[in-house]
């Protein structure tokens, strides 16, 4: 965290490059360059609040404003009319997180202690629930990718209205379930380690300064998405399924990977499958709201983002189904990111 806090000198240096003008594709690696220790900064804000909240509003909150981060990106390549860089993003965040984030954990977090273990239980629950969001976030791709296109009309984006309508709904029951009905499954509280070191107002201003900072700097960086492509011969899914969700995402990655290191691995499949169903459950439906407001988007990704979904899904399933993890089943899990990585960059 100590070593993101450098990165914060980027946020004038990207803001004077605005008033300059500066190129698109220098503004893009200002604001990314930007980005990274704000979203760590808003992480310890909320982190500081959980201390007075208690451990499992704050870590509802963590992951919350874990993923305000992408959702403010997301929010601004919406204004934009970047929908493929949209859709990836949602993509490559549920992607980075089981195979990414989760294989980093287990692999680091294994090298140190050998065999871990986590609640069983709760990944049972997150994972089955987790199998069910990628489904429906696959059906109005899989209706589109098969009906015969004479017989497809704008309708089919009210397809997407509906799925996020429902989606949506069972965020919200999953957080009953969560918080009322099933409490007890996930009653495995941590040790809480020191004491805040910030006071709830100074938390509640930074987390606040945190997100308006990140929005100027998202717009920053969607501004230079076309530059960046034309640049570095990227394609739009590529920036949008591996470069947003680490640059949105770096600071909760390394979150996890310390928590696994701890031996607490719990929090580390925690973070990595809960912001995961986060963002299909909440962030993907709010995205196809918002669209409403500018040109309507429609959840349909393309074969290739749906086969990665649904295999890291599987994998993720099978590795992580007996509540153990060690080493070997990290670098499984990364391999897979990596040809994932791969086979995007050469699209």
């Amino acid at each position: 965290m100590k070593i993101l806090k450098y990165l914060l000198i980027f946020i004038p240096i990207s803001i004077i490059g605005e008033f300059m003008h500066l190129p698109p594709t220098v503004m893009f690696v200002l604001a990314a360059l930007s980005i990274i220790p704000l979203a760590g900064l808003m992480g310890e804000a909320t982190e500081e609040i959980s201390f007075y909240t208690g451990p499992k509003i704050g870590g509802f909150l963590n992951a919350t404003f874990g993923n305000a981060t992408e959702l403010i990106i997301s929010f601004f390549a919406l204004k934009a009319g970047l929908f493929d860089v949209v859709k990836a993003s949602i993509a490559g965040s549920v992607i980075g997180n089981i195979l990414l984030v989760l294989g980093a954990s287990m692999l680091f977090g294994g090298l140190k202690h050998k065999n871990q273990t986590f609640n069983k239980k709760v990944i049972e629950v997150s994972s089955s629930m987790l199998l069910f969001a990628v489904i429906g976030l696959c059906i109005p791709a899989i209706f589109t990718h098969t009906i015969d296109p004479k017989l497809l009309n704008t309708k089919y984006e009210g397809l997407s209205i509906v799925v996020a309508i429902i989606m949506f709904a069972i965020y919200i029951l999953s957080l009953v379930f969560s918080f009322f009905t099933h409490k007890d499954i996930y009653s495995i509280d941590h040790e809480e380690e020191g004491s805040a070191k910030w006071s709830l107002k100074k938390s509640i201003i930074i987390l606040a300064i945190a997100t308006i900072l990140i929005a100027i700097e998202s717009e920053f960086l969607v501004s230079g998405v076309d530059s960046i492509t034309a640049t570095l011969g990227l394609s739009e899914f590529f920036v949008g399924i591996i470069l947003i969700p680490i640059i949105g995402n770096a600071a909760e990655h390394s979150t996890a990977i310390v928590m696994a290191m701890k031996n607490k691995m719990d929090v580390s499949v925690e973070i990595a499958v809960g912001s995961s169903l986060q963002i299909i459950l909440f962030v993907a439906p709010v995205l196809i709201f918002l669209s409403l407001l500018f040109t309507p988007m429609s959840i349909v990704f393309n074969q290739f983002e749906l086969v990665s979904l649904i295999v890291s899904v599987l994998i993720v399933n099978r590795v992580a189904s007996d509540g153990e993890s060690n080493w070997l089943e990290g670098v499984q899990l990364l391999s897979v990111y990596l040809i994932i990585a791969a086979g995007f960059f050469i699209l």
